[in-house]
């Protein structure tokens, strides 16, 4: 069932388009990945969400009912864990906890119930009465995190909660989101780990350019990741290629030589991973191909499927700033 929907959300800026007609929906109890490079349109939607942006256009559900962004049906069940540190660095952690959960309506033995609650889950317990500024970077993503949880929200929304922390940090943390999502807490998580992605979100949407272009669950989506072919070989004449280039199965070819005589051979094939019988018979034909031209073949891999290939694919390799 479906806690929040996006439909058709749409907001320009001065010099560009940063939402273009976006739909998505987090449903209860999941962890929604939201992925795209940067500049896609991922914190213009969070920030939408949020209240803090008004869309031109388009329109969010919160529980089958249409509202505004901001509306305190919306804000009361929402957590927001920004990609700023939103804490105050003089503040001690229970101090920093008091003053947002009064922001959040949350006050007496209620509030230091969830303080408690939110350090021991954040494993801030120890450090409840140091000021933020002595903590470190992996520390203040914690309470950072511990703020967003105050009011028991229905829904977070995580806006690149693990950049820039220690690796014991970042186990924490999505430790955190796994138990949100054993609570029934649903997740908006947006990330550029892809593992991160792979190891806590049950679906996926990838936005680029404000649009979304694809969604579903991690193995629908891994399902049509195109499957490429390495070969070392000892050479690689044109002629060689030529023949490789002329199956019907090959979409595109790379050779990479590292100074030595043998060279590497990537084959991008229209093979999709799921699809095991049709890359066996494009691996066999290419061996084929190779011993007609007396290529002698020094080793063979199949790229794996991940998350981080198709978001290549769909989105392209050159660079965003």
């Amino acid at each position: 069932m479906s806690l929040l929907d996006v439909v058709d959300l749409r907001k320009s800026f001065d010099s560009h388009v940063a939402v273009a007609g976006l739909s998505f929906d987090v449903r209860e109890g999941e962890v929604l990945g939201l992925l795209g490079p940067n500049g896609a349109g991922k914190t213009t939607t969070m920030s939408i969400i949020a209240g803090l942006l008004e869309p031109d256009g388009g329109e969010l559900k919160y529980q089958g009912q249409a509202i505004r962004p901001g509306a305190d049906a919306l804000r009361r069940g929402l957590g927001v864990v920004p990609q700023d540190l939103a804490i105050y660095p003089d503040l001690t952690a229970v101090e920093n906890l008091t003053f947002f959960g009064r922001l959040y309506g949350v006050t007496g033995a209620k509030l230091q119930n969830r303080i408690d609650w939110v350090l021991e889950r954040t494993a801030l317990t120890q450090q409840a009465q140091r000021p933020a500024r002595t903590f470190s970077g992996g520390m203040k993503r914690r309470l950072n995190f511990a703020i967003g949880l105050l009011h028991e929200p229905r829904l977070v929304m995580l806006d690149e909660p693990t950049v820039g922390v220690d690796p014991q940090s970042r186990a924490h943390l999505l430790d955190c989101v796994r138990e949100l999502r054993s609570d029934g807490v649903s997740v908006l998580y947006a990330s550029h780990y892809m593992e991160e992605v792979e190891a806590v979100c049950d679906r996926v949407a990838i936005i680029d350019h404000g649009q979304l272009v694809a969604s579903g669950s991690l193995d629908e989506l891994l399902a049509q990741v195109r499957v490429s072919i390495r070969l070392r070989v000892s050479r690689a004449e044109e002629m060689t290629l030529a023949t490789l280039r002329a199956l019907p199965m090959v979409t595109d070819i790379e050779t990479q030589t590292n100074g030595s005589a043998d060279t590497l051979l990537i084959l991008k094939t229209s093979i999709t991973s799921s699809d095991r019988a049709r890359l066996g018979e494009a691996l066999q034909q290419v061996l084929q191909r190779l011993a007609d031209g007396q290529v002698e073949v020094l080793s063979v891999t199949t790229q794996d499927s991940n998350l981080e290939q198709l978001f290549l694919e769909l989105t392209g390799r050159r660079l965003r700033d």
